[in-house]
This record gives structure tokens, sequence and C-alpha cells, in this order.
């Protein structure tokens, strides 16, 4: 035992595991914020109500069953921070562990119950490939990990490249992702509900148009849930 506490303590000393909001040193491996930086997590709690700002914004736009967002985002926020980290710096931890708390806060919510499967929005399988991930993936999996549930990566695909969305206004976003979404196996989300999973809602058209597309699978109903929002 005392090898073992020698030895992870010569670890951590050469290998410090930091604090991906403010880069304080960790004392768990598995913590990926210190508790001042979950204190300021700007916490949405939409999953306990319905009519909430993330299922509003689809409002007339596409039939949702549920829909929430776990954090609040804002132009230079500890939420702006942590998805650059995750999409662009490859800290995939990131992904997990939002992920997770996502799954929490659906368990507590009873309001999304019962889904039968998870799945993340899709890249561009050439964005895929560079990136080396799909963070809705990752987050895809957290959410899996705590309600116990299938998460389907091949259901449904990009058909093109839709380049990046930050500069354009919704019917831009909106014409930029009409019919860039292909279903390719109905049969598998069939007579389901399926939470369809991605990191962050601004105007909703990049999610709308995929959920457009999951819905031609007969039967199917469909829930959202995102790590961030951006409220206008």
């Amino acid at each position: 035992m005392l090898l073992q506490q020698t030895a992870g303590s010569l670890l951590h000393l050469f290998f410090p595991h930091l604090c991906a909001g403010c880069g304080a040193d960790l004392t768990h491996r598995h913590q990926v914020l210190c508790l001042h930086c979950m204190d300021r997590l700007p916490i949405t709690n939409f999953h306990r109500y319905a009519n909430n700002p993330a299922e509003m914004i689809f409002r007339g736009r596409l039939p949702l069953l549920a829909a929430m967002s776990y954090l609040y985002f804002t132009k230079s926020s500890l939420p702006q921070k942590l998805m650059h980290l995750l999409k662009y710096k490859g800290k995939k931890e990131i992904g997990l562990f939002f992920g997770n708390r996502i799954g929490e806060a659906i368990m507590d919510s009873g309001r999304f119950h019962p889904i039968d499967a998870i799945l993340p929005l899709p890249l561009y399988a050439t964005r895929e490939k560079q990136r080396g991930f799909n963070q809705s993936a990752l987050l895809s999996k957290g959410i899996a990990a705590q309600l116990r549930l299938p998460v389907l990566e091949n259901v449904i695909a990009r058909s093109a490249s839709t380049g990046t969305q930050t500069h354009k206004n919704r019917m831009e976003r909106w014409n930029n992702m009409a019919g860039k979404f292909v279903l390719q196996d109905a049969a598998s989300i069939a007579h389901k509900h399926i939470l369809l999973v991605d990191d962050v809602i601004t105007t909703g058209a990049t999610l709308e148009a995929c959920g457009q597309e999951l819905l031609h699978a007969a039967n199917t109903r469909l829930s959202i849930a995102t790590m961030a929002c951006v409220l206008k």
C-alpha cells in the first residue's frame, strides 16, 4: 500500500492532473474541474421543467417530447473555454464528464423517460477524421453510462461538409443544413424514443435538420440534450 501511494505521488508530481477551467492542481485523476470551477458553472436546470428555453427554440419547427441544455453558453465564459478544449484541443475527458452530468440530470428530471437509445449528431466524415473524434459521441457515451442505454452511431450521416455556422444567421444556417443529413438505418430507430445529442444549441438549425430526417423513420419519437445553449 505504501509503495502504491509513493508511486502515485511521484506520478502526480511529474505528470500533474490540472483543472480544465483554471489550471489548479487536482488530487484525483477522474476529476475534470476543481470545486471552485464547479461552483462557477452556469447550470440551466432546464431538465426540470417543460417549455424551457431549449424547448422553445424548436417550438413549431421540430416535434419533441423534451429538450434540455446543461449549461448557459456565453462569450468568454467557462463553458466556452471548456467547449474549445474539448473540440479543438482533444480534451475528451470533458465530453465524457459533461455527458455524465447530463445523464444524471435526465434521470433526475423524469421528463425524458423512457428513452430507448442515444444518438450523437454526426460530423461529416472528413471533419471527424481530421479531429479524430466526434464530441457529440463523447457526450453520448457519458450519458449512456448513466442511463445504461445503447449509443447508435451509424443511423444517420452528413452527406456534405457544411463549413462553420458561426457567422451565419438563423435562416442562413437552416439553408446551409437543409438536406445535408441522410437516414441510413431507419429500422434501428423505428418505434423508438431517441435522444439526439449535440454539444451546443445556437439557432437550432443543425439539430432541426438532423431531427427532421430522423423522424422519417416509422413512429420515431425525439428528444434533445446538449452540453450548452446560446440564448439571444
